[in-house]
């Protein structure tokens, strides 16, 4: 009776452990990114929360600073409040307004936006 008892057990985790999502339960948190060039340097901050069912709210703050003359410029800052859905099948999530992909990779601790690449702070 125990042998069955802990083979039932067994089987529960196992169909648990295949049907979990790793790449949903990685998404809400805190992601960061820094961009330089010859004419501005910025941070990025995305912070991703889950809203309900596979919708996600995602804010992006901006602080930059523009170069003018080889000269940095006062720190300057941009919110965004962008909402999106995840696709179980790819794993991704779809900004609803411009369509941006956002694509996870939990395993390295990142997301990507595009091009830009964030890595995860919590």
């Amino acid at each position: 009776m125990k042998t069955l008892f802990y083979l039932c057990v067994a089987v529960v985790l196992f169909i648990t452990a295949c049907t979990s999502d790793k790449t949903r339960d990685f998404i809400p948190g805190t992601y960061v990114n820094s961009a330089g060039g010859e004419f501005s340097v910025a941070n990025d901050t995305l912070v991703i929360e889950p809203a309900e069912s596979n919708n996600f709210s995602i804010q992006r703050k901006t602080g930059f600073n523009v170069t003018t003359e080889g000269k940095k410029g006062k720190r300057q800052y941009e919110t965004e409040q962008w909402n999106a859905i995840y696709d179980e099948g790819t794993k991704v999530l779809t900004e609803i307004r411009k369509g941006k992909t956002i694509t996870f990779y939990p395993k390295a601790g990142t997301l990507r936006v595009g091009k830009r690449e964030y890595t995860k702070l919590k």
